[in-house]
């Protein structure tokens, strides 16, 4: 059978009119009746990915016989897999993954250095000295990974960002797909962008507003703060990483802030959380998975709200500078090994390996309203004519009983579409629904909405995101029985708010789909 990509069937038939000297391997049928010649850019031990003057084609290898130099050894063949990107998650992250998938599998692990930048994993299984599958690291920024997938150079990128559009516009010219649908991203694991001073600074919070002010070199003084007289020195990662170009995107951007020039930067998050520590006068942005010594500083807002990164506020998305950690991957086939590799990422065997390596998971958890006082106790202190007491009432009333599930649901700024840990959400909890996971219970989708306009409009907006939320996790959820479980929908508008509504940061956070179970 063959696959054909960017060229029409019919233009197979042409393929040997390209001249000999250009190509470096031909694949021809077993009857002989097609020939096709190209120069081979990939072997995955079962299809070809040939370059022809017709496009890219994609040859499964059990029907044709490969002829030419660059033909790959069928019985020695070795699965490679290339990743560029942040380093972040080329450290700790996806290493642990590879040795928790290698220990499911019966792999054997070797890892061998190349230099400061690049290392390889490989996998054998019964000889030491032949190596079934490599996979290659390059230790560098979100930035040169992108470059790499687009310049063909890596199969997958590890990001700290989204893709940008003008780099998803790229990829959809040279054949690579949409890099944002589902089958071309995935969250892998969950991270945050927290504010971290020294121990010894006596500064203990700061508002979203200041603190976009202070990254963009507006507030210089710690006085300014409630702290002490003196200068505010400015740490971040290297330019070019995706916790920087996160910051610039979520936090500076929606103000129409830049960052200054004087940015005192890190090659590594890690190095920034220790450079923070020893200087009582500094202030940098860290992963919440390298936060170190530094002490964080919780987020608050004017109206009184405040979200410190928690492990569980990162979980739900409730802390409003999230900072999920992508793969992105083109759309051409993958190696078994690598294909196998990418679904034990989703396992909650998986999800336990994240955890234990200093990440957030996705692993769904169920949290008892018990736990949720302060947010109850926000709700009241928010409630007035728009929100009367009734609502509230009936919000106690519907919820009681019942566990929130730390799976929420967001949505892109000015968009009804989900978020991308959203849209990975959708994915998880259909997979859970498949499973059985919540078989004869019931499951409950609450929309929450900002404060912004009448509070009537919000709660309609809210019930229709709540419903778009419930169909796409039931579309994605194709072999559930619809009989086996509850699935209802409500919406409470702006009656239990998360953070103050006078920032575009805290009504993203207040915008969502939470799902309640009993």
């Amino acid at each position: 059978m063959i696959w054909l990509r960017a060229a029409a069937f019919a233009a197979l038939s042409f393929a040997t009119a390209v001249p000999a000297s250009a190509q470096d391997i031909t694949l021809t049928s077993h009857d002989g009746k097609v020939e096709i010649t190209g120069n081979l850019l990939g072997f995955d031990g079962e299809f070809y990915r040939v370059e022809t003057r017709y496009g890219e084609l994609t040859v499964d290898g059990s029907g044709v016989t490969c002829d030419g130099p660059a033909c790959p050894s069928l019985t020695d063949y070795v699965a490679e897999l290339t990743l560029s990107g942040s380093s972040t998650m080329a450290e700790v992250l996806l290493p642990a993954l590879i040795e928790g998938f290698a220990l499911r599998n019966r792999y054997q692990t070797r890892r061998e250095s190349q230099d400061d930048t690049r290392f390889s994993y490989f996998l054998m299984q019964n000889d030491p000295a032949r190596p079934q599958a490599v996979f290659s690291f390059r230790v560098t920024t979100t930035d040169e990974g992108f470059a790499d997938l687009l310049a063909d150079e890596a199969d997958l990128v590890m990001a700290l960002r989204e893709i940008r559009p003008e780099e998803r516009r790229r990829a959809l010219e040279i054949g690579l797909g949409d890099m944002t649908d589902n089958n071309r991203s995935r969250v892998l694991a969950l991270d945050a962008m927290v504010p971290v001073v020294a121990p010894t600074n006596p500064v203990q919070s700061i508002s979203m507003p200041m603190l976009a002010r202070v990254f963009a070199g507006e507030i210089l003084n710690w006085a300014e703060l409630g702290g002490p007289d003196a200068p505010i020195a400015l740490h971040l990662p290297t330019s070019g990483s995706g916790l920087v170009q996160a910051v610039e995107d979520r936090l500076l951007a929606p103000v129409g802030k830049t960052l200054p020039t004087d940015v005192i930067r890190h090659a590594r998050s890690s190095e920034l959380s220790r450079a923070v520590t020893i200087d009582p006068f500094a202030i940098g942005i860290a992963s919440f998975a390298e936060t170190g010594t530094a002490r964080p500083l919780t987020l608050t807002g004017d109206c009184g709200f405040s979200l410190a990164a928690t492990r569980r506020s990162i979980k739900t998305e409730d802390y409003p500078l999230n900072s999920p950690m992508f793969l992105y991957m083109p759309a051409r086939r993958l190696p078994k090994v690598a294909r196998e590799f990418l679904a034990y990422m989703r396992s909650p065997a998986a999800q336990i390996v994240i955890r234990r390596a200093g990440f957030v998971d996705q692993a769904p958890e169920l949290i008892p309203i018990a736990t949720q006082g302060n947010r109850l106790a926000n709700a009241i202190a928010a409630a007035g004519e728009e929100v009367p007491l009734s609502e509230l009432q009936r919000l106690i009333a519907t919820v009681s009983g019942l566990q929130r599930l730390s799976l929420s649901f967001r949505f892109e700024t000015g968009s009804s579409r989900p978020d991308a840990q959203s849209r990975t959400n959708i994915v998880q909890l259909a997979q859970a629904l498949e499973s059985g996971a919540y078989d004869a219970r019931r499951l409950l989708f609450l929309g929450f909405s900002d404060g912004e306009g009448p509070a009537q409009g919000n709660a309609r907006i809210a019930l229709k995101r709540a419903e778009a939320v419930r169909d796409a996790v039931l579309e994605a959820a194709e072999t559930l029985d619809p009989g086996k479980i509850d699935i209802s929908v409500d919406a409470f508008g702006e009656a239990l708010p998360m953070a103050c509504d006078d920032s575009e940061w805290g009504r993203q956070v207040n915008r969502r789909v939470e799902v309640w179970v009993n």
